[in-house]
């Protein structure tokens, strides 16, 4: 796996011009600053079909993941003041409902994404759960949050960060927003560490995910960039690096279903 986002090229004097920074999109190497457009494009064709489409990429047992992540973030039912948590890149509201339904209400979630699209689903959605009260939701890149540091005793994403130019600042970020004791979770997909299992999931990923997404949304285009960028996604060790390198303790990850997703963790402490 090779490591995600960003390849620095540098020019330095008498070695010719600068060459600009490029970031994977999928297989294909891009301009870096053209990268979150891209993305954009892909989840705004996607947003009102993700959840099929994430049941459609992990054959439902992205609800089992996200349970479980839940489970471990285990958010309390009752506290002097409402436990505080900022969901990114968690704009049609999945992660955020399971928080607030989990802690009877004590939490109080911020739902940011950059994609407006997917905001819109969410809110939608929180409106016909009767749950807007304990939800916010704002449009905010991942890399530079508008949040006050210290603003949040959790930090979750979800099938999100992947999809981030730049990793590492958004792990920064959210570092940053966090409060002294503050919990960070990721949910990815990532590296299969079975054997056979790999083959079996290479194989549903190429052949069957992109002509699924052109018979359930009318565009393989999506999915086909999605499945790629699982694969150009860091190890689940190198990622656990990444997450000490922003400055977290404690770092640890647990595979899920042979190492199709894994669940990271991290404190600031």
């Amino acid at each position: 796996m090779s490591e995600p986002a960003t390849e620095h090229a540098t020019g330095l004097a008498g070695t010719g011009p600068a060459v600009p920074e490029t970031a994977s999109f999928g297989f294909t190497d891009v301009p870096l600053a053209e990268k979150q457009g891209l993305v954009d494009d892909v989840f705004h064709k996607v947003a009102e079909r993700y959840d099929v489409m994430n049941d459609v990429m992990s054959g439902g047992l992205h609800r089992v993941w996200k349970d479980a992540m839940i489970a471990r973030l285990a958010p309390p039912r009752t506290s002097r003041k409402p436990f505080r948590v900022l969901d990114m890149a968690g704009g049609t509201g999945d992660i955020a409902f399971r928080i607030v339904e989990r802690s009877e209400g004590n939490a109080r979630v911020t739902v940011s994404d950059i994609n407006g699209s997917m905001l819109g689903v969410g809110r939608t959605r929180a409106e016909k759960r009767g749950l807007l009260a304990n939800l916010e939701f704002v449009e905010a890149n991942a890399e530079e949050l508008p949040f006050e540091s210290g603003s949040f005793d959790a930090y979750t994403i979800a099938f999100g960060i992947r999809n981030v130019p730049r990793i590492e600042k958004a792990l920064a970020e959210a570092y940053r927003v966090l409060r002294p004791g503050g919990r960070f979770l990721c949910l990815e997909f990532s590296a299969v560490d079975v054997p056979v299992l790999d083959r079996i999931y290479d194989a549903w990923s190429f052949r069957v995910i992109p002509p699924m997404g052109r018979l359930i949304a009318g565009d393989a285009e999506p999915y086909q960039y999605l499945v790629e960028s699982i694969r150009k996604f860091p190890t689940q060790e190198r990622f656990a690096d990444m997450i000490r390198r922003a400055g977290f303790s404690k770092v640890d990850y647990t595979n899920m279903t042979g190492g199709i997703a894994a669940l990271h963790s991290g404190w600031k402490i």
